[in-house]
């Protein structure tokens, strides 16, 4: 285990250092973006997302928005440690909880099988969350709605853990893990390509390819629901902006998902840096909308297959293990 730090100075430290940097990655102003023969900015290629900064703000940081070059300087240090221990896998947030704890907390416990081997290198970004509306870097409160059906999938699932495929979440069935998917770090790379009148984002986890139509096209009607919604883009100035709409109440655990609309813009700020901004409007979730914000690097890499292997073998195993579980419990009853 990496030793923790004195956490009490060293976040003083953080806290109250002043500087006022610009945000890594971001462009100068006169920064002229590449453009396609249409003469609309060219955001083609590969693009990762293998930021530390974690969605909502630690506390640690108050209102505090930005890092300063000191608070990267300890914070690149402290990863330096964490990764030469070669310990449990650190995924999304779960990088600066590392950093001033001290506490490395699997992903998996119950198997152990992610360490720090399957994670990219990360990046650090100067934003201390990516949630960039509520200005406190925090979530909205949720609905009262939305924390009732919490508990009770919660319930459901320690009473029902397998009694079919169904009660199993998509990621884990190999289906679904989201559109658009933001987790850092772990198969986070976007490739972009771009037509005319179509953009085509491909996502490397489960190799999902969002197809948008660039063009004056209304939405599908309103009784079609897809898992990954249904998106229109437009041009605003040298923005790309997506309007995803049509989610399918299957595609997610919480109430009203199919009144769930999602407002992506995309910005080439640099020619190794893409500004992504999410705005989500989530009644069933949220009792307000908010805006996300993430750097996305420009890289060399290429993209992956993605093959969830756990669809060919985990459910089969899932399932008749949790049947041999109920075999056992009758079994004993009858004793």
């Amino acid at each position: 285990m990496i030793k923790p730090i004195n956490v009490c100075s060293s976040l003083i430290s953080l806290i109250f250092l002043t500087a006022a940097p610009t945000v890594f990655g971001q462009g100068s102003t006169d920064y002229e973006v590449p453009r396609t023969p249409d003469g609309h900015p060219d955001l083609q290629g590969v693009w990762e997302n293998n930021t530390i900064t974690p969605v909502e703000r630690p506390d640690v940081f108050g209102d505090k928005e930005l890092l300063t070059d000191e608070d990267i300087a300890f914070i690149n240090q402290r990863i330096g440690e964490i990764m030469a221990a070669g310990e449990d896998a650190l995924f999304g947030g779960g990088v600066l909880e590392a950093v001033f704890s001290g506490e490395i907390t699997s992903y998996d416990p119950s198997t152990g099988n992610y360490d720090s081997q399957w994670m990219a290198e990360r990046t650090v970004h100067r934003r201390t969350s990516q949630i960039i509306d509520p200005p406190n870097g925090k979530f909205p409160p949720r609905t009262e709605q939305a924390i009732q059906a919490a508990r009770e999938l919660r319930e459901w699932r320690e009473a029902h853990p397998a009694d079919s495929w169904t009660d199993r979440p998509l990621g884990e069935r190999c289906l679904s893990f989201g559109a658009p998917r933001l987790g850092s770090g772990y198969n986070s790379y976007w490739q972009i390509v771009q037509a005319r009148d179509t953009v085509v984002i491909y996502q490397e986890m489960a190799h999902d390819a969002r197809i948008i139509p660039i063009v004056e096209k209304p939405h599908a009607h309103e009784n079609i629901k897809l898992w990954h919604g249904d998106s229109r883009g437009w041009w605003e100035g040298d923005t790309l902006v997506i309007e995803t709409t049509n989610y399918s109440d299957a595609s997610s655990t919480t109430p009203e998902t199919d009144r769930l609309v999602n407002v992506e813009r995309l910005t080439r700020i640099a020619d190794n840096a893409l500004q992504y901004q999410l705005t989500s409007h989530d009644p069933g979730q949220f009792t307000a909308p908010y805006t996300r914000e993430i750097i996305f690097d420009y890289t060399d890499d290429k993209i992956y297959e993605y093959a969830c292997h756990e669809g060919n073998y985990g459910m089969y195993n899932i399932l008749s293990g949790h049947r041999a579980e109920e075999r056992m419990a009758a079994q004993n009853q009858d004793d």
